[in-house]
C-alpha cells in the first residue's frame, strides 16, 4: 500500500529518497515525507497530496539538504486518521532524535497508545505509526542500544508492519524491519538502499537481500548484518535484480495504463510459447504437483478484486473441463468464516502483488486446515509464495498502473491453461476439444492485436459516452466476470458509477434503473448457450429506452435495430472469449477517464498493493 525507500551512501540523499518515492507512486498514496541525518541533526519534510507538494517545500531547503548522505522516505495511503500533514510520515519521538516510516498496521496501538500516554508520551497525529515510534522510544532509552531497543519493541506489536527507523545518536545505522510487510535491502558499492518494493532501487543496485517474517537488518554505508528477532545473525543470499530501468517507463504512452494495455498480446504471445509445445502434446506447467491435485474433490479460489473476476472465470472453466466442485469466495469474507476447507481441497489463491494482506491471512488458514495450496502471482519473490505447495508464475512484467490490466490478463490464460493440463491428466477427458482450445489459445494474440489496432475507433465511441454518470454492464455465463470486471475498471479511474449484473437478473429488481440516461453495455458472443437469451435481455432494456453498447463477435445485421453503438472483437470460442472482449472495456475505460480528466494511474483513494486488511 504505502511506500518505503531508505538510503545510506555517498550522495545528496534527499534526490535519492524523492527518486526511489517517484517509482512507487502506482502504489496510490495521498501524502508523503522524509527524513535527512546530517549526522548531527534529523530534519523532517512533509506534505499532503503529491510528490510535487512535497518536492515544493524542499526547494525552500536547499543548501540543507546537500549535507546530508542518510534518509529515509515514505508514502503514505491513510489508514488511521485522515491525509493531513501531521499524519504523514516520518513521524518523531518527542526528544525529537528517533524517526521512523511504517508501512502496515499495528492492531495493539489502542492499548500501547493507552499505556505510553501515563508514561508521559505526547502524540501529535492521529496514526497507529506513532504509537510504535514512541514504543520504540521507550525501549531504546530502557536498552541504550538502537538494535536492542528495536527488537525489544517490535516484541510488543502485533499486526503487519515494516519499519525504517533512525536515531540521531547513532547516526551510522539505518534499522529496518519486516513483519507481514515487504521490504527489501538494496546492495551498492559503498551504499545501501531499503524499500517496500523493487521498483524503488531500479537501475541503483544489481543485487537485493528480501527480508522474511520476523527478520531485522542493521544496514551501514558498508555493510547490512541481518538477525532474527532474538538478535541471531542469520545468512541472507543476495539475488540479482531481473528487472530493467525500462520496466517503469512509459515508452511514449500517455499513461502507464495504455502502455499496459498495449503490452497484453506479447505477455500472452510468451506465456503460451513457455506452455505449449504444440497441440498434440501435453501442457508444461512445470512445478505442479499432479500427483496431489488429481486427489482432490473440491477447488476453492480465494482472491480479491480483479483477481476475484479471474477466479469467477476460473470457475466455469474447471467446472466444464475437469468437472469438480468449484467455490469462489473474496478473501476479505473467507477469513471470518468457518470454511469446510480439508485435505480433500485444492485452495487456490490469486494475487498480482503476492502481497494482499486479505488474500495470505486466507491461504494461511486453508493451509493450516490442511488443504493444498496453489498461488498464482505476478511476484515469485512475494510473502504469499511462502505459504504455498505449488506456485503458477504469472510473468506479466512489473504493472505500475494502480487499475490491474495486464496481470488479469495473464491470470486468465495462466488459469486456461491450468484447467486445460488437469483435465489432460484426467482418464475420460474431451481430448479432442482440449486440442481446440489450445489451438485457439495460440490464434489468440493476434486477435488481441487486432482488438488493440482499432482503439481510435473505440476512443471515439468513449468520448459519446463520457457523458454519462452510471452504467449497467451484463452478461450470461462465462462472460459475467467479465461484465463486472469492466465495469469495475470504469469505476475506478473514471469514478463513474457502473455495475455487473447476470443479465437474466436484471428484470428482478435493477431493470428499474433504466431509462434515457442509463447506458447498458452487454457482452454477447455467438455460439453459446445463452446467445438467444442475451438478446431477449437487450431487447427489454432497449424498451426502457437505455442506450445500448454490444461487445461482440457477432456479424448479424439485427443488432444495429438494437444498439446504438457496437464494439466488435474477432471471431472465438465463447469459453476463451474473457480474454478477447476484456480489452476493449479496458481502452474504453481508459477513454472515458482520460477524456474526463482523470488521474488514470493513480486514482483516488486506490492503493496498488493492498497489505492490510
Amino acid at each position: 500500500m504505502c511506500g518505503i525507500v531508505g538510503y545510506i551512501g555517498n550522495n545528496a540523499v534527499a534526490e535519492e529518497l524523492i527518486n526511489g518515492l517517484k517509482n512507487l507512486e502506482y502504489r496510490g498514496y495521498d501524502s508523503a515525507g522524509i527524513a535527512l541525518n546530517d549526522n548531527e541533526n534529523i530534519d523532517i519534510f512533509k506534505a499532503k497530496g503529491k510528490l510535487c507538494n512535497l518536492c515544493d517545500v524542499l526547494e525552500q531547503h536547499k543548501k540543507q539538504l546537500l549535507s546530508s548522505t542518510r534518509g529515509i522516505g515514505h508514502i503514505r495511503w491513510a489508514t488511521h486518521g485522515s491525509p493531513t500533514v501531521e499524519n504523514a510520515h516520518p513521524h518523531r519521538s518527542n526528544d525529537g532524535k528517533l524517526v521512523l516510516v511504517h508501512n502496515g498496521i499495528i492492531e495493539n496501538y489502542k492499548e500501547l497508545k493507552e499505556e505510553l500516554i501515563k508514561q508521559g508520551y505526547h502524540f501529535v497525529s492521529e496514526t497507529d505509526t506513532e504509537v510504535a515510534t514512541h514504543l520504540v522510544d521507550r525501549e531504546y532509552h530502557l536498552a541504550q542500544s538502537l538494535e536492542q531497543g528495536v527488537a525489544r519493541a517490535v516484541r510488543l506489536l502485533k499486526g503487519a508492519f515494516a519499519f525504517c527507523i533512525m536515531h540521531q545518536d547513532e547516526p551510522d545505522k539505518i534499522v529496518a524491519v519486516r513483519k507481514n510487510a515487504p521490504l527489501i535491502i538494496g546492495l551498492g558499492d559503498h551504499e545501501n538502499f531499503i524499500a517496500s518494493d523493487v521498483p524503488a532501487i531500479i537501475g541503483k543496485v544489481q543485487k537485493i537481500i528480501y527480508l522474511d517474517d520476523g527478520e531485522m537488518a542493521l544496514v551501514t554505508q558498508n555493510q547490512v548484518t541481518v538477525k532474527d528477532f532474538d538478535g541471531h545473525i542469520l545468512n541472507k543470499n543476495p539475488e540479482v535484480v531481473n528487472f530493467s530501468p525500462e520496466a517503469i517507463s512509459k515508452r511514449g504512452y500517455k499513461h502507464f495504463m495504455l502502455k499496459e494495455i498495449n503490452e497484453q498480446s506479447d505477455i500472452v504471445r510468451n506465456l503460451l510459447s513457455e506452455r505449449i509445445s504444440s497441440v498434440d502434446s501435453p501442457l508444461n506447467l512445470q512445478g505442479i504437483n499432479w500427483n496431489e491435485i488429481l486427489k482432490k474433490t473440491k477447488v476453492e479460489i480465494i482472491a480479491c478484486g480483479t483477481s476475484l473476476h479471474a477466479a469467477m472465470v476460473a470457475k466455469y472453466l474447471l467446472e466444464s473441463l475437469v468437472k469438480v466442485s468449484v467455490n469462489v469466495e473474496a478473501a476479505s469474507e473467507y477469513i471470518y468464516r468457518d470454511t469446510i476447507t480439508g485435505a480433500d481441497t485444492l485452495t487456490i489463491g490469486i494475487s498480482q502483488s503476492g502481497e494482499t494482506a486479505d488474500t495470505i491471512t486466507a491461504v494461511k488458514q486453508a493451509k493450516a486446515k490442511g488443504a493444498h495450496i496453489l498461488t498464482l502471482t505476478n511476484r515469485v519473490d512475494s510473502s504469499i509464495v511462502r505459504y504455498s505447495d505449488n506456485i503458477i508464475p504469472l510473468n506479466a512484467g512489473i504493472e505500475v498502473s494502480v487499475a490491474a490490466t495486464k496481470s488479469y490478463t495473464a491470470q486468465l490464460i495462466s488459469l486456461y491453461l491450468f484447467a486445460i493440463a488437469w483435465a489432460e491428466h484426467q482418464t475420460g477427458s474431451n481430448l479432442k476439444k482440449l486440442k481446440e482450445l489450445k489451438q485457439q489459445l495460440l490464434e489468440l494474440p493476434a486477435k488481441m492485436d487486432e482488438v488493440l489496432s482499432k482503439a481510435d475507433a473505440l476512443k471515439e465511441q468513449a468520448l459519446r459516452l463520457a457523458q454519462y454518470k452510471s452504467f449497467v454492464y451484463m452478461a450470461r455465463g462465462v462472460n459475467l466476470p467479465t461484465a463486472m470486471e469492466g465495469a469495475l475498471k470504469l469505476k475506478e479511474i473514471s469514478y463513474i458509477n457502473a455495475t455487473g449484473y447476470a443479465a437474466g437478473e436484471l428484470k428482478h429488481g435493477p431493470i428499474a434503473l433504466l431509462d434515457e440516461n442509463m447506458p447498458v453495455l452487454a457482452i454477447l458472443i455467438p455460439g453459446g448457450v445463452t446467445y438467444d437469451k442475451m438478446l431477449s435481455n437487450c431487447e427489454e432494456a432497449k424498451a426502457r429506452h437505455a442506450k445500448m453498447i454490444a461487445v461482440t463477435s457477432s456479424l448479424d445485421e439485427h443488432l444495429v435495430t438494437i444498439f446504438d453503438e457496437i464494439i466488435r472483437i474477432p471471431e472465438i470460442d465463447e469459453a476463451l472469449s474473457p480474454i478477447l472482449a476484456n480489452i476493449p472495456l479496458q481502452l474504453l475505460a481508459y477513454f472515458i477517464a482520460d477524456a474526463l480528466g482523470r488521474e488514470v494511474d493513480q486514482p483516488r483513494n486506490l492503493a496498488k498493493s493492498v497489505t492490510v486488511e
